[in-house]
């Protein structure tokens, strides 16, 4: 560098013809101080920090990687007492992820019984490595597929409480154009495989969410009738017995399947490629 010349971090020195405006010219016209000579200044120019990565690959340096682009958020909200449902939200992540640029989070959500009515009614302890979430979470996600057992035909209180606290998001509606499905677990066949889901529809509605059913999607798997069968059009499903049955290799494939299937809907819903 010349003489008296010192490094300084982030600006360079430039040298520029110095314009000098003629007042009788007018402002658009500019003429250069001196007719035969040059007078010249410094201008300090913004350039990128000196420790910043070079903006461009030149020999012999590392080519830098381009940014990958964020992934749409599927969110898997589900509540278990016995594990039926947390085995058919791991399905579903499973499938969500299979998809390119997708991306499925599972969260549970909070219990409102006390740890002695638990260990009464033989409920294993939760599984703590799974997050709990809130209602100020939902709108993070870009979709949501909502899991719960059944009570007499309905979600469990558990899921039922964890939607009464979505008033905020209903005043702004920040959950409306979202796109949300339902899966399920109930004791029996006749205990609410499709009523179950049927009758949470109502929350979507007041949410101005769009309801994403998987319909007949499955294929064969959805008429088989060797085997007992949770699931509907309205979503994946197992039937958990007396609760030491656990989701056949069928109801797992189903859920698989809807994750992977909820994902196509979301990608198309919001034009990713």
């Amino acid at each position: 560098m010349g003489k008296g010349g010192g490094c300084v971090p982030g600006k360079m020195l430039v040298s520029k013809k110095k314009r000098d405006v003629d007042p009788s010219a007018g402002d658009d016209n500019e003429k250069l101080v001196g007719e035969n000579e040059e007078q010249t200044v410094h201008e300090e120019v913004m350039t990128e920090p000196a420790d910043a990565a070079p903006s461009s690959t030149t020999e012999g340096s590392t080519p830098i990687p381009k940014a990958t682009p964020e992934k749409l958020k599927i969110f898997i909200v589900f509540y278990s007492m016995y594990g039926h449902v947390l085995s058919l939200a791991k399905k579903v992540k499973e499938g969500v992820d299979s998809v390119e640029g997708v991306e499925g989070h599972i969260f549970q959500v909070p219990e409102t019984l006390n740890t002695e009515i638990l260990e009464q009614m033989k409920a294993p302890p939760k599984d703590t490595s799974i997050p709990t979430i809130s209602a100020t979470e939902l709108p993070q996600a870009d979709a949501i597929l909502f899991g719960f057992p059944t009570r007499y035909g309905a979600m469990a209180a558990q899921m039922k409480a964890f939607f009464d606290t979505t008033g905020q998001l209903w005043r702004g509606q920040q959950l409306a154009g979202k796109p949300a499905g339902f899966f399920v677990s109930t004791g029996t066949q006749g205990g609410g495989q499709e009523t179950t889901a049927w009758t949470a529809v109502t929350q979507l509605a007041h949410h101005g969410m769009l309801f994403v059913p998987i319909g007949y999607t499955f294929g064969a798997g959805m008429f088989k009738l060797d085997e007992i069968r949770g699931g509907s059009p309205y979503g994946a499903g197992t039937f958990a017995g007396d609760g030491s049955r656990v989701p056949s290799e069928t109801e797992l494939a189903l859920a698989v399947h809807q994750g992977k299937y909820t994902a196509g809907i979301v990608k198309r819903l919001t034009g990713v490629s």
